[in-house]
């Protein structure tokens, strides 16, 4: 077993298949360059272009690794759904925009904590994570 499926069970919302799919679709973190290359690979931040205020694209919204988003979506959900703290977070966000949205949300601060605990090999920080 690697070392960084056992970190990923002990983030909140995450079981085995969830790390199993989490650490074979990263594969070796040491190729994304910072945490900003992992989400956006994840599919977990959005891709848009301004200029002066104005929308002038909406980029490449299909990239990245879509399994991967599914992951930390359902991980999301779980976490959400079990996680006191998380729930708390969830519910203050949910009160401003779409329930969508915050999910994305929270499914991209989960994605960042794993990032960094798998490379610095570090365990779970949920005040690091959320505050």
């Amino acid at each position: 077993m690697r070392k960084s499926y056992k970190k990923l069970l002990a983030v909140p919302g995450i079981g085995k298949i969830l790390a199993l799919t989490i650490m074979l679709e990263t594969g070796d973190i040491s190729r994304f360059h910072d945490v900003s290359n992992y989400v956006s690979y994840g599919r977990l931040v959005g891709s848009s272009h301004f200029t002066n205020g104005k929308r002038k694209g909406s980029g490449n919204t299909k990239n990245g690794n879509a399994f991967l988003c599914w992951a930390f979506v359902e991980a999301a959900n779980f976490a959400v759904r079990y996680n006191e703290r998380i729930r708390c977070y969830y519910q203050r966000k949910q009160s401003r925009t779409k329930r969508i949205v915050v999910l994305k949300a929270v499914a991209h601060k989960l994605a960042r904590a794993c990032y960094h605990m798998i490379k610095e090999d570090t365990a779970f920080n949920m005040t690091r994570a959320f505050g």
